[in-house]
């Protein structure tokens, strides 16, 4: 059942059944705003999409990527961004999550300096889960949330001590299936980002804080200018002063990491920092090169922050943030706690301290944890090795990354266990996320879209380019289906039948066939996936 709602000189219509309309939400002026900015960017948002896949050609002919030369003056220039406000300045742990109420509460209570909630990788993203994260997030502002788990017999409630709230909206490849205007879809972004400008500006600059946002998946730096505009159109519209409305941008595609200096510099008003969004940086790198034998990725476990190309990457957006004046945060731990298990939690842990040691010596400004009893050892991590509120005075420029360096192929080996990891990983998301939980628990780490997406891409290439295993084996379509049948009924066996069925596993060995077992890349499984939801 579809309803209508009229605004002047607005038609949005609304493809959700009426009793999730959430009038809450949908205000006139709501409408309104989000139909404006419908109308005025979409078409650009497309462009910039179709732009994508000419580059893609690009690079399926063997073109590598390179520094813009059209931009030279850009990089070279001694320019910085602007102000950093009082509440991000000192960004030691970040935990992220999902944008359902306990989430939230959790993490604004963990004693990590911000929470990302989450609309986009670990957020599967069904129309229920969506609103609602928009009813938490204003309840969050105002600090009137609470949640009470009927099972457990628990409350929870916010702390007088909190983390600051940053919102990461969908990328700009994502549209919202249940809105349309003038009978087209209405872009993710938009949706997840207007709709939490506009009903938490005011509450938020009353709190001393602001609008924060985290920007995902930006290909080139046209698309932050597309980002730009639309931040500017906002605070106009809302009358705010300009630079009110601040973002962080990941850098998780390997075009975006050689056009730091020129995504800084087209959100220089609004812009506060970099992240290292390692793991979707990972996927890039296999979707990007793809079709190029050179460029075939080992096992996932062999694929670190220690690899060539992503040490490259991870100090370079140290170098240029720095430049800027801006944060560089640094990467995800997925790991999470394991219960009943002191000696794998030890070794887990230690790995987490690990990977933070190196990035406060190496000079981020902070780092990202996916749950929150990790925060606290994060934090002492970064206690240590980073005195003051964050390391922007320390330049890193002794070190010159050059293009070869962001693009060195990493070294190992394609085994047999690691197919069947990527196997299981893969069918098992896929059927969380058709179930609506975007962030799953998978073998003692969490794993939301990006992750998934690595294991999914490495079986596609892999498979097309039939490497040979440590087996001895070649990965060609028999192998590969004699593998999934193996691993599904694994799974089959451990869950039971009638559980395999509910949970949707079948669909979602289906997506995972058509997945890999297809000559066309599909770019993010989300895609495929969505009409299912």
């Amino acid at each position: 059942m579809k309803n209508q709602l009229e605004i002047t000189e607005t038609a949005m219509e609304f493809l959700a059944e009426k009793n999730l309309s959430y009038p809450t939400i949908w205000t006139e002026e709501a409408v309104a705003f989000i139909s404006d900015l419908h109308r005025k960017f979409d078409s650009q948002r497309k462009l910039l999409l179709l732009q994508r896949e000419q580059k893609q050609l690009t690079f399926d002919q063997g073109v590598m990527p390179s520094f813009p030369a059209e931009t030279k003056a850009v990089r070279e220039g001694n320019w910085t961004a602007g102000e950093i406000p009082k509440d991000l300045l000192d960004r030691r742990v970040e935990v992220t999550g999902p944008v359902d109420r306990k989430m939230i509460i959790n993490a604004l209570n963990s004693g990590a300096k911000t929470f990302m909630a989450d609309f986009e990788d670990s957020t599967s993203p069904t129309w229920q889960n969506l609103m609602e994260g928009q009813l938490n997030l204003i309840d969050a502002v105002n600090k009137t949330i609470s949640y009470t788990d009927t099972v457990k017999n628990k409350s929870y409630q916010l702390n007088e001590k909190l983390a600051t709230l940053i919102v990461r909206p969908r990328g700009l490849h994502l549209t919202e299936k249940h809105l349309a205007v003038e009978g087209n879809p209405v872009s993710g972004s938009l949706v997840d980002f207007g709709l939490y400008v506009f009903h938490n500006h005011k509450s938020l600059l009353e709190r001393g804080s602001g609008p924060y946002f985290y920007i995902p998946k930006l290909e080139h730096y046209l698309e932050a200018r597309w980002w730009n505009t639309v931040i500017d159109f906002t605070e106009d519209y809302l009358k705010l002063k300009r630079g009110t409305i601040k973002v962080t941008v990941l850098i998780e595609t390997i075009t975006a990491s050689f056009q730091l200096d020129e995504i800084i510099y087209e959100l220089k008003e609004h812009i506060v920092g970099l992240n290292c969004g390692r793991w979707d940086y990972i996927f890039s790198y296999i979707k990007k090169f793809r079709k190029n034998p050179k460029f075939i990725v080992p096992d996932r476990d062999q694929v670190n922050m220690t690899s060539p190309f992503m040490d490259a990457y991870s100090n370079l957006v140290i170098q240029r943030c720095h430049k800027r004046g801006i944060h560089a945060i640094g990467g995800m731990a997925a790991q999470i706690p394991i219960k009943n298990n002191e000696e794998a939690n030890a070794i887990a842990f230690a790995k987490v301290k690990t990977d933070k040691e190196r990035e406060v010596r190496n000079g981020h400004d902070g780092t990202w944890v996916a749950h929150p009893d990790l925060v606290a050892l994060a934090k002492n991590v970064f206690d240590a090795g980073m005195p003051g509120p964050n390391q922007i005075h320390v330049k890193r420029e002794y070190r010159k990354i050059t293009e070869a360096d962001l693009i060195e192929p990493p070294i190992g080996i394609i085994t047999e266990t690691g197919v069947r990891k990527n196997i299981n990983i893969a069918v098992l998301y896929l059927a969380s996320w058709l179930n609506g939980q975007g962030a799953a628990a998978l073998h003692n780490l969490m794993e939301d879209a990006a992750t998934a997406e690595i294991s999914r891409s490495q079986l596609w290439q892999w498979l097309q380019n039939k490497v040979v295993l440590d087996t001895g084996k070649k990965l060609d379509l028999a192998h590969y289906h004699e593998l999934t049948l193996d691993e599904f009924e694994k799974i089959k066996n451990e869950l039971g039948e009638e559980i395999y069925e509910k949970r949707q596993f079948p669909l979602a060995e289906k997506v995972l066939e058509r997945l890999v077992v297809n000559a066309d890349f599909v770019d993010f499984l989300t895609i495929p996936c969505y009409k299912y939801l």
